[in-house]
């Protein structure tokens, strides 16, 4: 791997666990969530420092070269995080708008009272 390109990454990881603490320390995280993404800058770096670790799983899976192994498993994360974001957000969503339609009946029942 390019030294540049490893450089970048422990960059990024260092990076990623300051962002995380900072948000553990204001009580943005649960120590499981700041656990999992101090977990996963850790593997960034690692990878970033050690590429040849992955040469097995690359040879064994045809990919070219390392680089492109990382690629693809960024897009699947990725996607996986934009599909449950998109989750998570609709279920939000619906819970909204039945809390509203709630409110409103409420409101117009009361209203017809008076």
């Amino acid at each position: 791997m390019i030294a540049g390109v490893q450089i970048l990454g422990i960059l990024f990881g260092f990076g990623l666990v300051y962002l995380a603490f900072l948000s553990f320390k204001r009580h943005e995280f649960t120590p499981t969530e700041w656990g999992f993404w101090t977990l996963l800058a850790a593997t960034v770096v690692l990878m970033s420092l050690f590429p040849q670790v992955l040469d097995p799983v690359v040879t064994r899976l045809k990919f070219a070269r390392a680089l492109d192994l990382y690629v693809i498993l960024g897009f699947m994360f990725l996607i996986s995080a934009l599909f449950y974001t998109y989750t998570i957000s609709r279920r939000t969503q619906v819970r909204v708008e039945e809390l509203v339609r709630k409110m409103a009946i409420n409101e117009a029942m009361h209203k017809r009272r008076k």
